[in-house]
């Protein structure tokens, strides 16, 4: 079922286009297209992209906010409008900035292979998360939520999907804090079971998708809860590309021989690849259509 945070994105942008199609939003939309052609006339740079990004998102902020089509618009209203934005710009600008460069193809593929090797061996214990906190049900919902990053073509329903995921996290360490008596654990337990979360998961271009949301999200909306959450998916990452014994409370002899025989495993494994799936084909359905509407 989709979440009505994803449904409201999806009003935000088509109520975006709605407006976008008027003809009092001639000079916006002309604005909009001279942004597009003047970055399609430079050499593709993931950083300097998001720089420029971030610097029209803020032009484009002053612009609505003075426009008549906003004239009595709420603070929602506005916000809901800078979501289309986002979500116009960022799939148009889509090929060019994801995955923008064979280093960021190369990180992904590491991230994956380590993982792939991780998921042979490491259980709840390698990360000291407490039985208590073993709960295969809530672990697949999280695990499911953090494979739909591909689904999605903008910064906000990619980090939609994270948080999703991490919010299931939180709310089973709450719901066992109360029904347990135990003090809330805060990130000493959150980032472990985050950690063997992203292993289960193997989410598909992890690296890329980190990025992506870090460079082209609007920045003031990188704050509070939604920036903790990004903040501890990229250290589960970190935690993951730097693995070692000391890291699952194992001998580092004892680690090695684990990496060994899950790469020989690997090796022999007469299946085919073990990239999660999860991608719905509703949303794979959902995406073309809003790929369509984008050509307003």
């Amino acid at each position: 079922m989709e979440s009505p945070t994803s449904a409201a994105s999806r009003v935000d942008f088509y109520g975006f286009l709605d407006r976008m199609r008027r003809p009092e939003a001639a000079g916006l939309f002309r604005s909009i297209k001279s942004f597009l052609a003047s970055l399609s006339l430079e050499e593709p740079s993931a950083e300097a992209d998001g720089a420029r990004v971030q610097a029209f998102f803020a032009e484009m902020e002053a612009a609505i906010r003075g426009h008549p089509l906003w004239a009595d618009a709420t603070h929602q209203e506005i916000d809901h409008a800078l979501e289309g934005l986002e979500k116009y710009i960022m799939t148009k600008l889509f090929d060019r900035t994801f995955v923008a460069s064979p280093e960021d193809a190369a990180a992904d593929a590491e991230v994956s292979d380590k993982i792939g090797l991780l998921q042979r061996f490491v259980r709840p214990h390698h990360l000291d998360i407490p039985k208590v906190l073993n709960n295969e049900a809530s672990w697949l919902i999280a695990v499911k939520e953090l494979q739909k990053i591909n689904s999605f073509k903008s910064p906000w329903e990619k980090l939609l999907c994270m948080m999703s995921c991490c919010q299931v996290i939180n709310n089973l360490l709450l719901n066992v804090s109360m029904t347990n008596d135990r003090t809330p654990s805060g990130a000493d337990e959150f980032l472990p079971i985050l950690i063997y979360i992203t292993i289960k998961a193997n989410p598909p271009q992890l690296h890329s998708n980190l990025k992506f949301v870090q460079l082209f999200r609007r920045e003031t909306k990188l704050v509070s809860e939604v920036e903790y959450y990004l903040t501890n998916l990229i250290s589960a990452k970190m935690f993951i590309i730097n693995v070692n014994g000391h890291s699952l409370s194992m001998e580092e002899s004892e680690f090695q021989k684990h990496m060994e025989s899950a790469t020989l495993g690997t090796q022999m494994s007469v299946a085919g690849p073990s990239s999660p799936q999860g991608l719905a084909t509703s949303t794979r359905g959902l995406q073309k259509q809003i790929d369509a509407e984008v050509d307003i």
